[in-house]
């Protein structure tokens, strides 16, 4: 992927219904656009954020990076707190096994926060994200801990709905659904009814468990799955990220599961939108997702509900790559800043031969070995 194409994906958010926030676009303007230079920074990998005022819902900040010949997606996603898919979906034209010495990487990090109460876990399944929000004392800045998820591949979906943790377990055995072990026996590989805890244990080394029966949040001992559709319907994280989840959920925190592929939100007085592909086994047809989306949008922020501010919305969403892109009347870059490749492979990990086989059978035939 390179400069144009990421500078191009931000001119196309805005080449409709632009007039509401910014004058109108000719074609000499977008051909500019492409010669911005991208401002540089450090890199950042937290996943914490402050939301410095009660209206915020949008933190972080997009960054890319300079591959080098040795990175892959799942090292690169690893490293900067993203999942597999989302870096897949923002950079399309690059090959995620090899992306190739010198190409230019779109890290999706910046974040819109879903439409729910700013309490307890919050899982947005089309964004195959978590949110998790630390209570917090009267008068306290509140703050947003965010990591990428795994759910339910097709046949096995994540359900939505309101849950709570209601049991926690480190090191724990995984006791297999007998629908999980009759499709493995009809597949051929049979798995026992327990699994021990250790390295073969598909649910990692933490737990929390839902009050929806038979559904976890989990680690996992294919961390290169992580942001896919691989699970029978469990929530999947990486190892470090459930193990900070762990310590800090307790018994009772409120669960809330959601399926909202378009979200919009603000930050500094600028308006953010960001459409996720949608979930093959979505019942909802295109057009009644985004107009329920865009009407949402509209109830939530009000300066937006006129027929220009319509336009603008349905040209963003139609983008859908997981990109939050703002509106700026003076620029069309897609606000990103290059930054230092801080990637790196786990230690004692596979290597990039047994990554990519792994994720390819996972991708041509997820068998979802684990909840």
């Amino acid at each position: 992927m390179n400069r144009a194409r990421i500078l191009a994906l931000a001119g196309a958010a805005f080449v409709s219904g632009c007039s509401l926030l910014a004058p109108p676009i000719d074609d000499e303007q977008a051909t500019e656009a492409v010669s911005i230079v991208l401002p540089r920074g450090e890199a950042v990998t937290v996943h914490r954020y402050s939301l410095e005022s009660p209206g915020q819902t949008v933190v972080g900040d997009t960054q890319v990076i300079v591959a080098r010949d040795a990175d892959t997606f799942s090292d690169i996603a690893r490293s900067y707190g993203l999942g597999y898919d989302e870096l897949k979906n923002a950079n399309p034209d690059v090959d995620p096994w090899l992306p190739g010495e010198g190409t230019e990487i779109l890290l999706p990090t910046r974040f819109v926060l879903p439409e729910s109460p700013q309490e307890g876990i919050v899982l947005n399944i089309a964004a195959k994200r978590l949110y998790w929000f630390p209570p917090v004392e009267e008068g306290a800045t509140q703050e947003v801990v965010t990591y990428p998820i795994g759910i339910g591949r097709v046949g096995w979906a994540t359900p939505v709905g309101d849950s709570k943790v209601i049991a926690k377990a480190k090191d724990p055995a995984w006791y297999v659904p007998a629908s999980v072990r009759k499709e493995h026996r009809e597949a051929g590989d049979p798995l026992p009814a327990v699994v021990p805890a250790g390295p073969d244990n598909p649910l990692g080394r933490h737990v929390l468990k839902l009050d929806m029966p038979g559904y976890l949040l989990h680690g996992t001992n294919q961390p290169y799955g992580v942001g896919m559709r691989v699970s029978h319907g469990c929530v999947r994280l990486y190892p470090e990220d459930i193990e900070a989840l762990y310590a800090v959920a307790g018994l009772g925190t409120p669960v809330k599961i959601i399926n909202e592929p378009i979200v919009a939100g603000w930050r500094d007085k600028q308006f953010y939108v960001v459409a996720y592909p949608p979930l093959e086994d979505d019942s909802r047809a295109d057009d009644e997702r985004f107009s329920d989306a865009l009407a949402a949008i509209r109830d939530r922020h009000w300066m937006l509900r006129d027929a220009a501010g319509e336009a603008w919305l349905a040209a963003v969403t139609r983008v859908s790559d997981g990109v939050a892109y703002a509106a700026d009347s003076k620029t069309l870059d897609a606000g990103a800043r290059l930054v230092d490749n801080l990637t790196q492979e786990p230690e004692d990990g596979p290597s990039r031969s047994e990554v990519t086989e792994m994720m390819e059978a996972m991708m041509a035939s997820p068998d979802g070995s684990g909840g």
